[in-house]
Parts: C-alpha cells; structure tokens; sequence
C-alpha cells in the first residue's frame, strides 16, 4: 500500500522517559499512558495509583496530576482531544492485548524508518484495544445548564461535588462519572470552569476585576487576574 499520501496522525503519540517528579499540572486534553518498562507512580486529583507493563491510566482534560519513578518508567503516551476518551476517563485499560500493541507502536516511534500507516492508525487501534467501557447506567438527566446557573449563585459557598450530586439527584460517585462522561471533565474541573466563564463575561461587561472577584467568590482580585492568566496560558505537559 502506496502510504507517502497519508495524512499526518492527528493526535501526538510519542515515549517518555519518567524520573523525579516535576510536579503538578494539568492540560485540555485527554492524556493515555500505557506503561511499557518499570513502575510509574502516578497522582491524579490527590488519588495514587501505580502503572507497571501493560496498565494504563487515561487522565481528563483539567485534572492535575504528577508524575514520579525512583528506577525510571518508559511509557507509551498518547496526548488527544476526542471526547471518544470520556468513558474511560480515570481508568485503565480492560484488555490483556493492549501491551503487544504498545510495543509494537513504541517499536515504530523508535525505528529509524517507522511505519506511517501504523502511526496513523494508531490513536484509534489504542482506544479498541483499550477495552470496552463500563456502561454507566444514567436513569435522571442531569440539566447542565440550570446547574451552572445554580452554582453562579453559590459562588460565596464552598461547593464541592456532593452539592453538585445533591442538586442532580445522583451520589456523589455517580455524579462524578456522569460529568466525565457528558462534559468530558472531572466534576471539580467543570465547577471551576464555569465560575472561570462566569468570570470572564462580568468582565467583557466592563465590570471591575474586584467587583467580579467578589461575585465569582475569589478570595481576591490577584487570584482572579491569575486564573484568567492561566487559562490563556495553561501549565505546558511534560
């Protein structure tokens, strides 16, 4: 097959090398990591787990998280926007034939001439071979839109994610899965973001940076510059 034509892959896969911890930080897009050599001690939004050979873990857009291995962890990553991912959000993979295909991709980022019709295939050979996602059963539809004017106007309250269950109706557990699986997000990710936008239209109105800091339930002006700082700009990935 004639593959000089090919488009180029549209979601990054490369390898990496983990050591010492360059701490936290968090991106807008779905991070996939197969382990492939050594153990990767892994924190995701204050929760640890450990991937050896052959587990993997995907990380949601916003979740902050680090990275650390005393002996050293090779990796296959694959770094995606497609909301495909939201499902398997925060788990690893259900199929023993995602390690052989693992190497074999590492194989072909390491080669000298790698294949381009496997690279391109790639992102989408990984998310089959991930396993198929627990179904969540969903029963009461969750009104996103009146939950975000609902929160707007707690903003002076410490919400966390069981008010935000507590209003639709769900557990906590429940809440959080939904949100990964509708919004493609954690719950605390969402929670932040919208007080973020709600932020940033009081200011498109020309209301001052420390009556919107008020009103959004930053605890100051500077805290607020800094998020809308941040947001421009988020943390890069390692």
């Amino acid at each position: 097959m004639d593959t000089r034509h090919l488009p180029a892959p549209l979601h990054p896969l490369s390898l990496r090398r983990y050591g010492a911890s360059r701490g936290s930080h968090a991106h807008d897009h779905f991070q996939v990591l197969v382990g492939l050599e050594g153990v990767l001690d892994l924190e995701v939004e204050g929760r640890g787990l450990r991937l050896g050979a052959g587990e993997g873990h995907v990380v949601a857009p916003g979740d902050r998280h680090d990275f650390e291995s005393l002996d050293g962890s090779h990796c296959l990553v694959l770094d995606t926007p497609l909301a495909l991912w939201s499902p398997f959000a925060g788990q690893g993979p259900h199929a023993p034939r995602l390690l052989p295909l693992a190497r074999y991709l590492a194989e072909c980022l390491a080669s000298p001439t790698p294949s381009p019709l496997a690279l391109h295939h790639a992102p989408a050979l990984l998310l089959e071979a991930w396993g198929p996602a627990n179904a969540t059963p969903r029963g009461r539809t969750i009104d996103w839109a009146a939950l975000a004017s609902w929160a707007q106007a707690r903003w002076h309250q410490p919400l966390g994610v069981a008010d935000l269950a507590a209003f639709a109706c769900l557990s906590p557990s429940q809440f959080a899965q939904r949100c990964r699986d509708e919004q493609g997000m954690s719950a605390m990710h969402w929670l932040r973001a919208q007080r973020l936008l709600q932020a940033r239209q009081l200011r498109g109105s020309g209301m001052s940076v420390a009556e919107t800091a008020r009103r959004t339930g930053y605890r100051s002006p500077s805290a607020l510059t800094a998020a809308l700082r941040r947001s421009a700009d988020p943390d890069a990935d390692i």
